[in-house]
C-alpha cells in the first residue's frame, strides 16, 4: 500500500452522470470535489455548462465552479499552476480528494502535466484565422486529419481555436501536436486512481439528447441571448453556445439549432470517450457501480 495520498479522477463523457457519481463517493469518503471542467470554469454558463446545481454545491464543497469569467478565460497550463496547490491542500487535510471532469487536456495538465510547447507566432495565427474565415471550418479538420491525425480522433474538431492552435504547433516544430503531447509526464505527490463512467451508446445518446431539451426549457437560450457581446470570446468557441449563436444570427432554424446542438454533443461524447481509452486507461465503471469505485479505492 502506497504512503502517498490519493488522487481519484473521475472522467468520462458528457452527460453520463459524472457530477452525481463523484458527489455519492466524496460523501462517503467524506472529501470534496475538485473540478478539471473547462466549461464548468465559467460563471456565466450557468446552464449550458451544465454545472451541479446550487444544492449540489451546498452538499458537498466543490473547487473551480464558476469561479471566472468568459472575458477572462483559462488555459491548461494556467489550470495547472492553481490547481496544484489546491489539490495538495486538500490532499493534506482529507488524505483522498475526488477529481472530476469531462476536459481530458485538464485532466491530463493536473495528473502528470503538460509538455512544454511554443508560443503562438502572430504569423502563423493569423494564416490559420484566415483560412478559417476564407474557406471555414472543414478546411482546418481536413488539413489537421492530414497532418495528425491521432490527435484529429480525439479532439474537438468543432472547436476553431483547438484546431488553429495544434496546426500552429505543427507548422512552429515540424512534429505533430500528438507526439509533443505524449512525453513522460512530470513526478506527483500523489498517487492516481482514475475511474472512466460509460454506458451502452444509445443510451448515453438519449441522455445527450433529452438534457439538451433540459436545458433548454430551463432558460438556455436566453443565456446564450445575454453572452451575445462574447460571442468570440474563447470559452463560448463550443458545442452547444456555437449552435445557438448560429440561430441568433439568423443562419438557422431553431428546430436546426437544437438538432445539430444534439449532434454535435454526441460527437463531442464520443470523442471524449476516445481520448480517456487513449491517454488515461481508465477503470471503466456504469454511473451506478459507486461500490465497485469504492473497492477499487480501498484496495490502494
Amino acid at each position: 500500500m502506497s504512503s502517498l495520498p490519493l488522487a481519484i479522477f473521475v472522467c468520462g463523457p458528457t452527460a453520463v452522470g459524472k457530477t452525481a457519481f463523484a458527489i455519492k463517493l466524496a460523501k462517503t469518503l467524506q472529501t470534496e470535489i475538485l473540478s478539471f471542467d473547462a466549461r464548468q470554469f465559467y460563471q456565466e454558463l450557468a446552464i449550458g455548462a451544465a454545472p451541479p446545481s446550487p444544492e449540489e454545491l451546498q452538499d458537498v464543497p466543490h473547487h473551480f465552479i464558476g469561479h471566472r469569467s468568459v472575458n477572462s478565460p483559462w488555459n491548461a497550463h494556467q489550470f495547472e499552476q492553481a490547481s496544484l496547490p489546491r489539490l495538495q491542500k486538500l490532499l493534506d487535510q482529507y488524505q483522498r480528494v475526488v477529481i472530476v471532469g469531462g476536459s481530458g487536456l485538464y485532466m491530463q495538465a493536473l495528473r502528470q502535466g503538460l509538455d512544454p510547447l511554443p508560443p503562438a507566432q502572430e504569423s502563423q495565427r493569423n494564416y490559420w484565422e484566415t483560412q478559417l474565415k476564407e474557406k471555414g471550418l472543414a478546411s482546418l479538420q481536413t488539413t489537421l486529419k492530414e497532418k495528425d491525425p491521432q490527435y484529429y480522433a480525439a479532439a474537438d474538431i468543432q472547436n476553431p481555436r483547438r484546431l488553429i492552435r495544434a496546426l500552429e504547433i505543427i507548422e512552429a516544430t515540424g512534429q505533430t501536436y500528438s507526439e509533443l503531447r505524449t512525453q513522460k509526464g512530470k513526478q506527483r505527490p500523489f498517487q492516481s486512481l482514475v475511474i472512466g463512467l460509460d454506458m451502452p451508446r444509445a443510451q448515453l445518446y438519449e441522455r445527450i439528447n433529452k438534457r439538451a431539451l433540459t436545458m433548454l426549457e430551463r432558460g438556455w437560450l436566453k443565456e446564450v441571448e445575454q453572452l451575445w457581446p462574447y460571442r468570440n470570446e474563447q470559452a463560448l468557441q463550443t458545442v452547444g453556445y456555437r449552435e445557438l449563436f448560429q440561430y441568433l444570427e439568423g443562419e438557422c432554424s431553431y428546430a436546426q439549432a437544437v438538432d445539430t446542438l444534439q449532434k454535435n454533443t454526441r460527437r463531442y461524447a464520443k470523442r471524449q470517450l476516445t481520448w480517456f481509452r487513449h491517454q488515461e486507461n481508465p477503470h471503466w465503471l456504469a454511473p451506478h457501480q459507486d461500490a465497485e469505485a469504492l473497492h477499487l479505492i480501498q484496495a490502494l
